[in-house]
């Protein structure tokens, strides 16, 4: 018996298996590739370690990937069947069937059962780490608050991931509004761990919920090294900089991002990826750019994703892909294949449910859009707007719902809806300008040339330097 490097027993005899173990959690924490290897030496020196099994399933069910999925439950299946749980210890046999739930697709299920770990203890990094993944995944912005600010007192800054704590509980203090200490924490997060993609990227958070897209510009710029490359997170991380290159009005240097980086040369194709491009795209459409040969090369990418239903979340952005491009029939027929989906209940499936409430309504309203049925979008994603949250995903990747039922409402003239839209977006972020040139779009359409024409002289001065 020995134990981790935040002095918990852990079930493994090999010296090497838990070197290993520590070096994997310290590259997740970091969201490095190097993660894969790490964990891969781990069960090589020792096959039935269970904490290490444990790592590999949730590595590849957090992918969002079918095929990653199965790989992980026939892995688990044989662990499993090798292992006698009844002598687990029982922080392993309590992560042990969380991984189960998961591989249910019980993602709350799953969660829950982490929850209760870090109750009884709180300094296991893993369970915080998948657990505030899961929130995220489920949309649920007070877990992913006080999830890990339930177990802060039992760290101290001198622990070697505190500020990976840190950085985790910033995101979650954003998704929850709670900007001003969202900052406070992620800053000092980073000043801990100059490396710690996650805090960086619950910085950026708050700035854009914020509208403060030139400090987010500048903040990343002054971090770029730490946080552009080497990383899971690096394509989302540049996403987040294109958003602030499309408020500030440069297009052209969102498109540069996008070519580089978001669905380039070196793009690995994975669903993550994928759809920060297709939600980049999708704002650019919003706004009457067409990207015909973009989008339909990322279509292209999404056809082999978009087969099986596993992450309404995913299904969205391949609709956008297919809407983008102008292949109706693709998005009409992964509809059709989700309806089949929602036809034999399952329900202890998360993304059933997910389906159901919100993916459903969302891609149905995305292909009305496409095709110039505004009104019917409107229909759909009006009813849907206050609980879109329930697919997942942030308020930021979120926004793209918010931004087409604005847009729906306009070119359908639901203009008393548009106005309410408009104002709920300029109440929160005063210094947003594209926030400013909706208000000016409805003005307009209201017949109120001044207000439009003080609207859009605000937003110019906004995005001057």
């Amino acid at each position: 018996m020995r134990a981790d490097e935040h002095g918990q027993a852990i079930g493994t005899g090999s010296r090497t298996a838990l070197e290993h173990y520590d070096n994997a959690i310290h590259e997740l924490l970091h969201f490095r590739p190097e993660v894969d290897a790490e964990a891969k030496q781990a069960l090589e020196a020792d096959p039935d370690f269970p904490l290490g099994n444990v790592l590999s399933a949730y590595l590849q069910l957090l992918s969002t990937e079918p095929d990653n999925a199965r790989a992980a439950a026939e892995r688990f299946r044989h662990f499993r069947s090798r292992v006698d749980g009844s002598g687990l210890l029982p922080r392993e046999r309590a992560h042990v069937a969380a991984v189960d739930r998961l591989l249910a697709g019980d993602f709350p299920g799953c969660g829950r059962l982490l929850g209760k770990i870090s109750e009884e203890y709180p300094r296991d990094v893993l369970a915080l780490f998948v657990g505030h993944q899961i929130d995220y995944f489920t949309g649920d912005a007070r877990a992913l608050r006080d999830r890990v600010g339930g177990a802060l007192t039992a760290w101290s800054e001198t622990d070697r991931h505190f500020g990976q704590l840190l950085g985790m509980y910033a995101f979650g203090l954003e998704e929850a509004g709670h900007y001003d200490r969202s900052e406070e924490v992620g800053l000092r997060a980073v000043e801990l761990d100059p490396k710690d993609v996650w805090g960086i990227h619950a910085v950026v958070h708050t700035y854009e919920m914020q509208g403060r897209f030139r400090r987010g510009t500048a903040y990343l710029d002054e971090r770029l090294t730490d946080w552009s490359t080497g990383t899971f997170f690096n394509v989302h991380a540049w996403w987040h900089y294109a958003l602030y290159a499309l408020e500030a009005g440069d297009t052209a240097r969102a498109l540069e991002i996008y070519d580089a980086v978001l669905h380039g040369p070196e793009s690995t194709g994975t669903a993550m990826e994928l759809l920060d491009a297709a939600a980049l795209l999708w704002r650019l459409l919003l706004e009457g750019d067409d990207q015909n040969a973009r989008w339909n090369a990322l279509a292209d990418a999404w056809a082999s994703k978009a087969r099986e239903p596993f992450y309404a979340f995913n299904d969205m952005h391949a609709v956008m892909a297919f809407v983008g491009a102008g292949r109706f029939g693709d998005a009409d027929r992964l509809i059709a294949d989700r309806e089949a989906y929602l036809a034999a209940p399952l329900p202890d499936v998360t993304n059933q449910a997910m389906t159901a409430r919100v993916g459903l309504p969302v891609c149905r309203a995305l292909v009305a859009f496409g095709r110039g049925d505004h009104t019917t979008a409107v229909d759909l994603l009006a009813p849907v707007r206050h609980h879109v949250n329930e697919f997942g995903g942030s308020h930021a990747q979120r926004d793209a719902v918010q931004k087409t039922l604005l847009e729906a409402a306009l070119r359908s003239g639901h203009l008393d809806l548009a106005r309410v839209l408009v104002s709920e977006r300029i109440s929160v972020r005063p210094s947003s300008p594209f926030n400013w040139l909706k208000h000016a779009d409805v003005a307009e359409a209201l017949g109120d040339a001044a207000t439009a024409t003080t609207a859009r002289s605000h937003a110019a001065k906004l995005r001057q330097p």
